[in-house]
């Protein structure tokens, strides 16, 4: 087993294919919730016995599981399967953006784990593959891919990442600016990092942006990323010289889907924080060692970096990247953003 076993596993339940997760303590055969429809769970699971898996977060609010259980992001819940639970009453079980058209659900049972190890890597692997973490499972079967729960735990797509290719980019912060393009073998995201100025032996500035279709691309209110991102750019052109790394990084981590379910949740009453755990999801799944890792190739050791985050900080400092100096980026509220602005300062630690 390697990464390209944990990484065909994950392309596997993107693409709606049942996975099976071993690990010690025995196995489990898996079909993403998410991924199923009547025709292909009839074909995983003929008899209709397969059980749901969810987190305990999620478990918690179906009143499955205690609030110690549900602090455990990796903690699974196995719910007994019943005549009555079918694609759509699963699908309800485990998108907490339906409960307020679908209240009443249940009652549901939860049942013994016999591979607690294999459910929790399983939910780890959803979450690498930006699914709801809630799977139909079962002890046995045939599996378009296997993969064994240390090599999920292990799962870095930082590891392989390389150079795949450069070139001129004038942009409008810097008409000789230069893009790199990053490629691994193990992960279908690419990632870029736009280098502008003349380099020289200080440190660069540099921006770790977090990809944002919405706000980069759609002009989103909703958040502050795409103002960030070009005063950024222009932060950086004013200095001597930086890079702006712009990783594949979506919804922090936690992909383009489950992002705007997110904003479904808010639109509910959830701030940001916990519209990220009533989904399964951590509150900052994302991997900064990609980006340090950019660096390295890049061969920058140290910087200045441009971020309200000292995660960002502590990430690239823990993978071996000197942060010399956190610069700021201070810009204005909106009144769709102010609450989420806040919910940064408050619950996440963000400064200015």
């Amino acid at each position: 087993m390697s990464a390209r076993e944990a990484a065909r596993a994950i392309d596997a339940l993107r693409r709606g294919w049942a996975v099976t997760v071993r690990a010690d303590d025995g196995a489990l055969r898996l079909m993403a919730v998410e991924g199923a429809d009547a025709v292909t769970l009839r074909a995983f699971d003929p008899a209709g016995e397969a059980d749901i898996l969810i987190s305990a977060a999620r478990a918690q609010t179906l009143k499955l599981a205690n609030q110690i259980a549900a602090a455990d992001p990796d903690m699974p819940v196995l719910v007994a399967r019943a005549p009555w639970i079918d694609v759509d009453v699963a699908t309800a079980m485990s998108d907490p953006v339906l409960d307020l058209a679908s209240p009443l659900k249940g009652p549901f049972a939860a049942k013994p784990l016999t591979a607690p190890v294999a459910a929790k890597a399983a939910l780890r692997l959803a979450r690498l593959a930006g699914i709801l973490p809630a799977f139909f499972a079962k002890a046995t079967g045939e599996s378009e891919a296997e993969v064994s729960a240390a090599d999920i735990d292990a799962y870095d797509d930082a590891v392989h990442l390389d150079i795949a290719t450069r070139a001129r980019l004038p942009v409008s912060a810097s008409e000789t600016a230069e893009i790199v393009a990053f490629r691994s073998p193990d992960e279908p995201r690419e990632h870029v990092a736009l280098i502008i100025g003349q380099r020289d032996s200080s440190p660069p500035v540099i921006r770790l942006h977090s990809e944002c279709l919405t706000g980069d691309v759609l002009g989103s209110l909703k958040c502050d990323c795409g103002p960030q991102l070009h005063e950024a750019l222009h932060q950086i052109a004013d200095s001597t010289w930086g890079i702006l790394l712009y990783l594949r990084q979506e919804g922090r981590g936690i992909g383009l889907v489950n992002k705007l379910r997110a904003y479904a949740l808010q639109d509910q009453g959830f701030d940001t924080v916990d519209a990220n755990v009533r989904l399964g999801f951590a509150i900052d799944a994302r991997d900064f060692s990609v980006a340090a890792r950019m660096l390295d190739l890049l061969g920058v050791g140290e910087v200045r970096l441009l971020t309200n985050n000292p995660n960002k900080v502590a990430g690239l400092e823990a993978a071996g990247i000197k942060v010399a100096e956190r610069l700021p980026i201070i810009l204005p509220a909106n009144p769709h953003n102010e609450r989420y602005l806040a919910t940064k300062r408050d619950r996440t630690g963000h400064q200015l």
